[in-house]
């Protein structure tokens, strides 16, 4: 049997004459840590969109933990997890009540749903925080206690789009620990895109750097920094692969979101 958990075939995604992802071909396998790079526009989030039956493609395919897509929506999300960029947990209430919600969302059976909630909250570190508001969180338990949510039914496959944007060092390792943690123990397989070079290289089992809506560059962080040259970074791998055009504000509109998610994240 393969063991790779999703594969694309030419996925496309147009908004009228603009190609956000560009017949992209993709292939993850079971277990990895596989991290999506690229500048601003270069089609990471679209295709998480549509890996994560968000939004649908307008050619081509996408198979996710077995399922196709667009044809099968409600059976790969049963199996999928997905932290989005912006913060979602609801900060008016506390870590257990979000669990719990989330409990519900997934359907786990009432029976176990205590069980599966505590071991959640003390994987990730936010046992002893359980019952205060999400508000009073710092930006690095909020991210954690993300991924407990979107943990909590056992997914196959978990999507992060961007997890440690806003936040400090220490708390940006404590995440990456966590997700290190959850491939190890559960054999979870992880998509991320980020734009965080360090995070790439520390995290990633294997890299598909995207420009354009393609895929420019693929394979393990050491087999991308050898091909430029003996002393090379990511950095340079990145800048060498976006042809110099890498806008490093973004638009307005990424701007924004990415203040916005920074702030909130405190």
């Amino acid at each position: 049997m393969s063991d790779v958990v999703i594969a694309t075939t030419a996925l496309t995604r147009r908004y009228d004459a603009l190609v956000a992802v560009d017949h992209l071909d993709l292939e993850v396998r079971q277990g990895a840590i596989f991290g999506l790079l690229g500048p601003n526009g270069a089609g990471k989030t679209t295709t998480i969109k549509m890996l994560t039956t968000l939004l649908p493609p307008t050619s081509g395919t996408a198979w996710v933990a077995g399922f196709e897509v667009a044809a099968h929506p409600r059976d790969v999300r049963r199996r999928i997890g997905y932290v989005p960029q912006m913060v979602s947990a609801d900060g008016a209430l506390t870590a257990r009540e979000n669990l719990v919600l989330s409990a519900k969302l997934y359907r786990i059976p009432r029976a176990e749903r205590r069980a599966r909630i505590d071991a959640a909250l003390e994987f990730m570190g936010l046992a002893a925080a359980a019952d205060a508001l999400v508000r009073t969180y710092s930006g690095g338990m909020i991210r954690r206690l993300e991924l407990a949510q979107a943990m909590l039914h056992q997914p196959a496959v978990l999507f992060l789009d961007e997890p440690t944007i806003g936040l400090d060092p220490l708390a940006r390792r404590a995440v990456w620990e966590r997700l290190e943690e959850l491939q190890e123990r559960q054999g979870t397989t992880i998509l991320i895109s980020t734009h965080d070079m360090e995070e790439a290289d520390a995290l990633c089992d294997e890299l598909a750097i995207m420009h354009r809506g393609r895929v420019a560059s693929r394979g393990t962080p050491e087999e991308l920094k050898g091909r430029i040259g003996p002393d090379a970074t990511l950095d340079d791998v990145f800048a060498g692969v976006a042809g110099g055009t890498i806008e490093a504000g973004g638009g307005y509109r990424d701007v924004r979101r990415t203040r916005s998610t920074a702030r909130r994240l405190g």
